[in-house]
């Protein structure tokens, strides 16, 4: 029997994504709606790709997570987001409602838990697992059993990776992507890794000794600055490791059934794209309706 599959969607980075790809686009009360238009556009054509028997969306919420409390300069480099972009999440969960889209959001942690979480539930479960995301740090995920997609080109293609893709990719296992995260860290978050170890060199180290605990058992094997860099970094190493670990235990109150799309309400839609000045997906509706009820 063909197993059923799940399309876990990061719904805070698609939006993210959309945000920067798309042009300026306006309602016609002037509101900023680019973000909306594309995220709209996006996951209609998931659906119509993957057409999954199950569907969720996880979105970040505002606040300290987890990892603030261990670091307190977790993302603390990052650029507040425009009042153009933040304004438009609203609109977005208003979509995922009216389309008929289960949505999680949990305060403390953020939608790559949640994502994470549900993967491994679904995997237990015995579904194929399909996790659409923007962001590499979700490779982490990827397993036999769960396909990872990123975004590339806007929100218009999608790379797939699976164990075999990462490892010709990267020659790495999605385990060691995520050492590799706390060898390197990651600007964008803040996290600091270790300084002077970049893509390339955290690679070979981990393709030479596997893990980070493997290059801190081999030091004695390492020469000139690099060994110097290592061996004074290894707390740090660590803590970047913990930050950048996407955790699958998050206590959700949810079963399948709750994740089965319900059937959009169209006109509650039609009203929604007409608010938001969406002529393009108003003249889907308008000929899918046509094609029904033909005159």
């Amino acid at each position: 029997m063909k197993k059923e599959t799940i399309l876990l969607i990061d719904g805070s980075g698609l939006v993210f994504r959309a945000f920067y790809a798309l042009p300026p686009l306006t309602a016609l009360d002037g509101t900023h709606v680019n973000a909306v238009y594309g995220f709209a556009n996006m996951i209609q054509k998931l659906i119509e790709r993957f057409k999954p028997d199950y569907i969720a969306v996880a979105f970040d919420l505002k606040g300290p997570t987890f990892r603030h409390k261990e670091y307190k300069e977790y993302k603390a480099t990052r650029k507040k987001a425009p009042d153009e972009l933040l304004n438009q999440f609203a609109v977005v969960k208003e979509f995922c409602d009216r389309f008929g889209l289960s949505r999680f959001e949990e305060q403390g942690f953020e939608a790559d838990d949640l994502v994470g979480t549900m993967a491994k539930r679904a995997e237990e479960a015995g579904f194929n697992v399909e996790v659409v995301t923007g962001d590499k740090d979700y490779l982490q995920l990827v397993t036999e059993i769960t396909t990872v997609y990123l975004t590339r080109r806007g929100i218009t293609e999608l790379e797939s990776f699976t164990p075999e893709t990462l490892d010709e990719k990267y020659g790495l296992t999605a385990a060691q992507f995520l050492e590799l995260k706390g060898l390197m860290g990651d600007p964008s978050d803040n996290i600091p890794g270790v300084p002077g170890v970049g893509e390339k060199t955290g690679i070979k180290l981990l393709k030479a000794y596997g893990t980070i605990d493997g290059v801190y058992e081999n030091t004695d094997k390492l020469k000139g600055k690099m060994k110097e860099k290592i061996e004074a970094n290894h707390v740090q190493a660590l803590m970047s490791l913990r930050l950048s670990r996407i955790i699958n235990d998050v206590q959700m109150d949810f079963n399948w059934e709750d994740l089965k799309q319900e059937v959009p309400d169209d006109e509650a839609l039609y009203q929604l794209y007409k608010k938001l000045n969406f002529k393009s997906l108003m003249r889907k509706f308008e000929n899918r309706k046509m094609a029904v009820n033909p005159q």
